[in-house]
């Protein structure tokens, strides 16, 4: 489960991301400079996300917790942050977003608590050289019957884990490598679905956290900051 990440900048212009705004022909760095930093995202906020529109990919800022279109309590969204890879195409909940509606879930990284000595410590997991990550996310619309306004909201797929953060937890976001991302969001269903079964392991590193992070009232930078575990 992904349930609280980071997104900041400043976003680098380096090769990697040179080779995701190519996929996406979206400068998508600027995007991200230009938007407060959020070292604390939880559910039911929202967030930077990149999803298919007129014109090309553009990065909207949508809810966190997905709500179907046919539900009649939007408080269903609270438990669909996350959406797993092995039934992602399934679900009634995600099944018609992962037809027609998926998405790109920048971050910088993302939390994780492990049990050490009986208590819940924070684990901030990244991209060893500090490189944007692109989570493989759905995106709905959704509008209750007496309102006039949508609201878009989003889920980050997840899979399992890799060999660096299998140490820490037993699922991730699903992480798509810079040439795969226009695929996610422009192919086929059957396709998408292939694709989350061969890709690549992404390379990550992590680093205990402040237990700050666990309150969603902490914002500030010094929650992705190292700390030592004693």
């Amino acid at each position: 489960m992904c349930g609280r990440y980071a997104i900041y900048g400043p976003v680098s212009t380096s090769r990697a991301m040179k080779r995701v705004e190519d996929q996406l022909g979206l400068d998508l760095s600027a995007s991200i400079n230009q938007r407060e930093p959020q070292y604390n995202v939880a559910p039911t906020q929202y967030a930077p996300v990149v999803a298919l529109a007129e014109g090309g990919a553009q990065v909207k800022g949508l809810k966190w917790g997905l709500i179907p279109s046919w539900a009649k309590d939007p408080g269903i969204g609270a438990r669909a942050i996350n959406s797993r890879a092995e039934t992602v195409a399934e679900k009634p909940m995600f099944r018609a977003a992962f037809k027609k509606r998926r998405c790109l879930v920048p971050a910088s990284g993302y939390f994780e608590w492990r049990l050490e000595g009986g208590a819940k410590q924070p684990y901030y997991i990244r991209e060893p050289d500090g490189n944007l990550m692109m989570f493989a996310g759905l995106w709905e619309a959704w509008r209750a019957s007496d309102a006039d306004e949508w609201t878009r909201t989003y889920t980050i797929v997840t899979g399992e884990p890799g060999r660096v953060s299998g140490d820490i937890h037993d699922r991730q976001p699903v992480i798509l490598p810079p040439d795969l991302l226009d695929a996610w969001l422009t192919v086929s269903p059957e396709d998408a679905l292939a694709l989350l079964k061969v890709l690549p392991e992404a390379e990550l590193t992590y680093h205990a956290v402040s237990k700050a992070v666990g309150n969603v009232r902490h914002k500030g930078p010094e929650l992705v900051e190292p700390i030592t575990v004693t």
